[in-house]
């Protein structure tokens, strides 16, 4: 009776682990999705509209600055290798991506207004206050074009610092009801836990999914941008010297 007894548990046992294991071989990733608690499919749909935009930002944000880099690389070889400003002028009209060219745009249309009224007024604070002028427009050009470039990139800080918090709380909701499962039916066996902690952990691989490429473009982004920004800060300092030499 007790070789029986034990032979029937033994049974028992290999039949719970090939059923277990047979409805484990169909449990992937989408059914783990679709099986998932409704708060946690609405964590999962708000993650993955987080996804979408961000990598919207990545896309539109490496295309802007790409073209930034190529054509201040174009303008500073056109500054540099020219004679005339307002060749320069001209010619930096079609390089509006370029954060420098902008800057020395601002410059020279101050220098172009000052100038007429300096020539009039031949008097030093006259001068001196002209160089504070176009000294302040061409900061402010470089205080937008930065802000230009930062733009929608905030967007991507706030993506990565959130989203895994944000997938784990639909992790930890569906911990949550896979344990009030268990106890109101008095079962812990892999096929009443599985769908409930598959489609809780999925919601934490949505979060990761949102949150790794937006930290990785942000940080990408943000050199990026201060070199351009380190590139303007020097345009100017050699700008503003070239006008008080030849001007002023």
């Amino acid at each position: 009776m007790g070789m029986m007894t034990l032979s029937t548990v033994y049974g028992l046992i290999d039949v719970s682990i090939a059923g277990a294991g047979g409805a484990g071989e169909h449990y992937g990733f989408w059914e783990s999705v679709f099986r998932a608690g409704v708060a946690e499919q609405v964590v999962m749909l708000f993650l993955l509209i987080f996804s979408i935009i961000s990598w919207a930002i990545i896309v539109y944000k490496w295309r802007r600055i790409r073209s930034a880099y190529n054509q201040s690389e174009t303008f500073l070889d056109t500054f540099w290798n020219s004679k005339r400003l307002d060749n320069i002028f001209e010619k930096s009209d079609g390089l509006s991506a370029s954060p420098v060219s902008q800057v020395f745009r601002a410059g020279y249309i101050e220098l172009a207004k000052v100038k007429k009224k300096s020539d009039v007024e031949k008097q030093e604070d006259t001068q001196l206050g002209a160089m504070e002028s176009i000294e302040r427009s061409m900061r402010r050009a470089a205080a937008a074009e930065l802000t230009d470039l930062e733009s929608l990139v905030t967007f991507l800080a706030t993506t990565g610092s959130t989203a895994p918090f944000i997938g784990l709380l639909g992790t930890v909701i569906g911990i949550m009801n896979s344990f009030q499962d268990i106890g109101a039916m008095g079962n812990a066996n892999l096929a009443t836990v599985a769908p409930g902690i598959g489609g809780a952990l999925v919601a934490t691989a949505f979060g990761l999914f949102a949150a790794i490429p937006a930290v990785i473009s942000y940080n990408y982004f943000l050199s990026k941008i201060r070199i351009l920004d380190t590139e303007m800060q020097n345009f100017s300092s050699d700008f503003l010297n070239i006008i008080r030499r030849h001007f002023f």
